[in-house]
């Protein structure tokens, strides 16, 4: 990734479209993993508006229109709706998207234990045009044993699917995950993440935001 000389927590790769990458304060990170943990019994289950082969999903906010999948619900503090809203918003701002508005969707938490998987997919909110992300919370001691080719190891890893071909491009991007970072990318962009053999857990969270804007009017912004 390369490192946003204006930004020392920020850095970036492209692969069509931009992927961001930030280190969440560890303020929010605690306040999130705390309010998961203790208020675990009463949050609702995500499974059946997921993909993910992932027995334990549950949702943290949701203001989209209510149905029979889920209905509004917020778990969230003020503080930490608007840390959201900042990423986003410097998302937006640094990929020079001009004259759009924001609405923040959902947010959930995914924990995954041995075997468990998120198939490779795409994210929409209410609208189909927006921002996905993925948040580090917890991560097991080890992914387990890589059973072929242990230098480029997949076990749990977080695969980002570009949007560009060629022998030399940049066509996908799986980082080494830690706890704290922080990604951000389009709605669009296909993504996955491969089980893991072993013990214990790994804990992520999902934030999808709404954007409305006019492609015509941010066609070759510079």
């Amino acid at each position: 990734m390369t490192l946003d000389p204006n930004q020392n927590n920020f850095s970036f790769v492209f692969l069509g479209q931009s992927v961001l990458k930030y280190q969440v304060p560890l303020d929010v990170y605690n306040t999130i993993n705390h309010i998961y943990e203790t208020k675990y019994p009463e949050l609702k289950p995500a499974n059946k508006q997921l993909v993910g082969k992932i027995e334990k999903e549950h949702s943290l906010f949701f203001d989209g229109p209510d149905n029979d999948k889920m209905t509004r619900h917020n778990h969230l503090p003020q503080d930490v709706l608007q840390w959201f809203h900042q990423k986003f918003t410097h998302y937006l701002q640094w990929n020079k998207v001009r004259e759009y508005e924001m609405h923040l969707n959902s947010v959930w938490v995914n924990t995954m234990f041995e075997h468990e998987y998120n198939p490779v997919h795409v994210h929409q909110g209410t609208l189909f045009t927006g921002l996905s992300s993925v948040m580090i919370l917890k991560l097991p001691q080890s992914f387990g044993v890589e059973y072929s080719s242990p230098g480029a190891p997949q076990n749990g890893r977080l695969q980002i699917l570009g949007s560009v071909n060629g022998q030399f491009a940049n066509v996908d991007y799986q980082p080494e995950i830690k706890e704290r970072d922080f990604f951000i990318f389009p709605y669009d962009m296909r993504h996955c993440v491969y089980p893991f053999n072993g013990p214990g857990w790994r804990r992520t969270l999902a934030a999808n935001m709404d954007v409305q804007y006019d492609p015509i009017r941010n066609r070759g912004v510079s």
